[in-house]
C-alpha cells in the first residue's frame, strides 16, 4: 500500500469517526428513560417508546463498538501496522479495505474465522 492509500485510508476512517459521533449525538433523545405516567401516555404508546428506546441502546452500543474499530485502525496507522493481517500478518487486500478499512484480517484468515465460529 502507497503513502496517498493510506493517506486516504486515514482520511475515511476519520470521517467515519466524526459522522458515528453525530449519530450518537442526535438519537441521544430516544435513550431516555420512558415515563409511565399512564395519565400521559397510554400502555401501547410506552411499549412504543420501550421498544423504541430498546432499539436506540442497542444502535447505539452497535456504534461505539464501530468507533473502537476505527480507532484501533487509527492506532494500527500510526504505528504502521495498518493493512496487514492479525493472524497470518500477510498484507491485506487494499479492495477489502475500501469496503472495511476497519479489517483486521485478510480475506483467507476472514473466512477461517468465520467457519471456526460457527462451527461451535
Amino acid at each position: 500500500m502507497n503513502n496517498q492509500q493510506l493517506a486516504e485510508f486515514k482520511q475515511q476512517l476519520l470521517d467515519l469517526k466524526v459522522e458515528l459521533k453525530q449519530q450518537e449525538l442526535q438519537t441521544k433523545a430516544d435513550e431516555k428513560p420512558v415515563e409511565l405516567d399512564q395519565s400521559m401516555v397510554g400502555r401501547l404508546s410506552r411499549m412504543d417508546a420501550m421498544q423504541i428506546q430498546q432499539m436506540a441502546l442497542e444502535t447505539s452500543r452497535r456504534r461505539q463498538h464501530q468507533l473502537v474499530k476505527v480507532d484501533a485502525a487509527l492506532r494500527r496507522i500510526d504505528s504502521d501496522d495498518y493493512g496487514y493481517c492479525l493472524e497470518c500478518d500477510e498484507a491485506i487486500d487494499v479492495r477489502r479495505l475500501k469496503i472495511d478499512p476497519t479489517s483486521t484480517h485478510c480475506i483467507e484468515c476472514a473466512e477461517k474465522l468465520s467457519r471456526n465460529n460457527s462451527s461451535h
